[in-house]
């Protein structure tokens, strides 16, 4: 699974071209504005009347990529483990799969999108976001599967490794860091990413050396990465783990000193300034304290249920506030190339699942959409910052009981 990956600001510099061809930069949202948090007990769903839902018909024309996804949800459903994190409010865990079930089965025999529209509205109830402060307002990022190039063994200018989880990271059953245990026989948190550095903690745990120390940072923030080797060949990075500290933005800390300026803000500027100024890499990327482990993963990327995750019919949240594996339906601006190649934003209207979960992805008021592997869906993502909102699908109660029954 890939559980931490973090908003993308700009391309990578695979695609400096494509990165001369974005759009003027907009006034960003906060991203501090939209991680408040729950009160203790409520729900991150809001039911809404009918009237006031939104225009379905758009996810027929979506269908076979969506079955795809819908599938892998309802593969995570069929393991007795995902009963565990239901019921969600009302929502019971078979209610969700029966949902999925007839979603997918609407998909496949509705004559048109004005029919598939009406049936949705007739047979589904619409959940909306709590958004920031209940508002209904969804900061939208998005995240992809970087290509990168690496080496399995260390050698010239590969020296910059992605490593392997340690032995000594204490997690639960589902993913969650408990820390390590210490001398004392305690368990505390585990190091932070300094410490792992500076300490030399990880030497031997090398799963791939890669050629450039940001590609590295980069492979962390996204939590996978797709490695071609010196003989042409592909070696898949997934997610293993991670060390259980909360995520700090790089580019903010250098924009507090003063170095690099807000408007200026991207991976690309980043990663200028890292190649310009190599002592920084050791001084800078440290101060996020959060450390990615990696394992070998083939047939991903894979998201938090262990299923592959499908591009844009995926999307991550946080999994303390959301059903898993629920259906979403999202509104929200997204980056899309014209006719000339370039990248512009267009209102867009999908279905996806939830599927995934990020490191600073919390509260109601986030989501993150994946937007595929390599350099286009790089650009893409590096260009997603935009306020949406976001519905939960599932059957009416009297519709879910005779899908049940039958």
């Amino acid at each position: 699974m890939r559980p931490l990956h973090l908003p993308l600001l700009a391309t990578t510099a695979l695609i400096l071209i494509a990165s001369c061809q974005a759009p003027p930069p907009a006034p960003q949202p906060s991203l501090d504005d939209f991680a408040v948090e729950l009160a203790p007990g409520e729900l991150g769903l809001a039911k809404l009347p009918s009237y006031q839902a939104p225009d379905f018909s758009v996810g027929w024309q979506q269908r076979e990529q969506l079955a795809i996804s819908i599938l892998n949800s309802l593969s995570y459903l069929s393991a007795p483990s995902s009963q565990q994190y239901f019921p969600y409010g009302p929502i019971s865990h078979e209610r969700m799969v029966a949902s999925l079930e007839r979603f997918l089965d609407l998909l496949e025999t509705s004559i048109s999108a004005e029919d598939f529209g009406q049936s949705i509205h007739s047979e589904f109830e619409v959940w909306s976001s709590r958004g920031r402060n209940n508002t209904g307002e969804v900061l939208f990022t998005g995240y992809c599967r970087p290509i990168l190039n690496g080496s399995k063994q260390r050698s010239g200018k590969y020296k910059w490794p992605l490593y392997r989880l340690p032995k000594d990271l204490l997690k639960t059953k589902d993913g969650r860091i408990l820390g390590r245990i210490n001398q004392a026989g305690k368990v505390v948190p585990y190091w932070s990413h300094r410490e792992l550095v500076e300490g030399n903690m990880l030497d031997g745990q090398e799963f791939v050396w890669l050629d450039d120390p940001f590609d590295a940072y980069i492979a962390q923030v996204q939590g996978s990465a797709l490695i071609e080797l010196r003989d042409g060949s592909f070696l898949e990075a997934g997610y293993a783990g991670k060390n259980g500290h909360d995520y700090k933005s790089v580019g903010q800390i250098l924009i507090k000193e003063g170095r690099i300026s807000k408007v200026d803000l991207s991976l690309t500027r980043l990663q200028q300034y890292f190649r310009e100024h190599p002592e920084e890499v050791r001084r800078v990327l440290p101060q996020n304290p959060s450390f990615v482990f990696f394992q070998s993963s083939e047939g991903g990327p894979f998201g938090c249920l262990g299923r592959p995750v499908t591009p844009m019919r995926s999307v991550a949240t946080d999994k303390d506030v959301f059903p898993r594996a629920g259906l979403v339906f999202c509104e929200v601006r997204l980056p899309d190339y014209d006719q000339d190649g370039m990248l512009v934003q267009r209102p867009t209207r999908f279905f996806a699942l939830d599927q995934d979960r990020g490191g600073a992805i919390r509260s109601p008021g986030r989501c993150d959409v994946f937007l595929g592997t390599g350099p286009e869906a790089m650009a893409r993502a590096g260009h997603v910052l935009a306020i949406g909102r976001m519905y939960y699908l599932v059957l009416r109660d009297a519709v879910a009981l005779t899908s049940l029954s039958n």
